[in-house]
């Protein structure tokens, strides 16, 4: 596809421009990213809110096998960084991203952005402006009680008044990661940030596309053999640790229904049904927010999914040479 130029911001003396393979949930852009990766020497920087807990594994779906290639493992930062049962967020991602990215640049490595948290990949390649939002008792106890609807609603009319763009429904899918997103959205309100301190990053952006019934059928596939893999034990083992169920839930998709069913609130097949209908809702968000940002004005290039992978790295190498010489 074709996209405005003024949206290329490339600086004309840098000829490896980081790269972002974005794409929803099932859409296969990790291993992409790393066949970029292992072609180029590239790193990958993972953009996913949840990858950044140690020993949540299969539920998010680190699938750290894709990340070797060719019988060599291709470096990767941003996963494993946070504990279970931690609130890690936005603020916290944009400083590890940046810390990360300058790492991989002093090494004259080419940095790839890899995720399919919308909210993540935009505010650093937008360089969101953002600050440590400190926690309001006295409002959560407010919202205390209130239904995910409800909360919504509260979000979207929040938003309208500050122009926000920046809590989606894609990961505010439970009451808990609503109220945070009304604090978050409050307090800016309350204290609006001065001009933006961390500098957008420029990206050649290449969007997998996958085909809606592929996508679906990839995602029931995948939920059944992640079930087999343990994923239920996985939880059962970090409750086990100490962790405490809401905390779990707060996470949302896998570990939201999965906690539920280990601790008895749903059966087996409750909790699958319901879960692989979040999941493709979540998958069908994403694409949402993807459209969005292109709206807003991010240029994105996307490529089928079901293109051969040599064929895929190939065309995204020709997009970047193509972006060099037009500058």
């Amino acid at each position: 596809n074709t996209c405005n130029e003024s949206t290329n911001l490339m600086n004309k003396n840098n000829m490896s421009k980081m790269i972002t393979i974005l794409g929803p949930t099932a859409s296969g852009k990790t291993p992409v990213a790393a066949a970029l990766a292992a072609r180029t020497g590239g790193e990958i920087l993972s953009a996913d809110s949840r990858q950044v807990y140690r020993r949540m594994d299969i539920g998010t779906g680190k699938d750290l096998a894709d990340y070797v290639v060719d019988g060599h493992r291709v470096p990767y930062h941003l996963i494993d960084i946070a504990e279970p049962g931690t609130k890690y967020n936005l603020f916290q991602y944009q400083q590890d991203f940046h810390t990360a990215y300058a790492d991989i640049r002093s090494r004259g490595k080419l940095p790839i952005l890899c995720g399919g948290t919308g909210l993540y990949l935009e505010a650093v390649l937008g360089g969101y402006q953002l600050s440590p939002v400190p926690q309001n008792p006295e409002l959560r106890q407010r919202l205390s009680g209130m239904s995910l609807e409800a909360l919504t609603e509260m979000l979207a009319e929040l938003k309208q008044r500050s122009g926000s763009v920046m809590h989606n429904t894609t990961d505010v899918d439970t009451a808990q990661r609503a109220i945070r997103a009304i604090e978050i959205e409050t307090y800016n309100l309350e204290n609006p940030t001065s001009e933006r301190q961390l500098p957008a990053v420029d990206s050649l952006i290449i969007g997998i596309d996958i085909d809606r019934e592929l996508r679906r059928e990839k995602i029931t596939r995948r939920l059944k053999a992640r079930l087999d893999e343990g994923m239920a034990d996985e939880i059962r083992g970090l409750i086990g640790e100490g962790i405490q169920p809401e905390d779990l839930i707060y996470y949302g998709l896998e570990y939201k229904f999965i906690t539920e069913y280990v601790i008895g609130n749903l059966t087996y097949d409750e909790m699958f049904r319901q879960l692989e209908i979040a999941i493709h809702q979540f998958a069908k968000r994403q694409m949402t927010w993807f459209r969005g940002m292109e709206r807003r004005g991010f240029c994105i290039h996307w490529l089928d999914a079901t293109l051969p992978m040599e064929e895929k790295v190939n065309t995204i190498l020709r997009l970047q040479e193509e972006e060099t010489e037009n500058k």
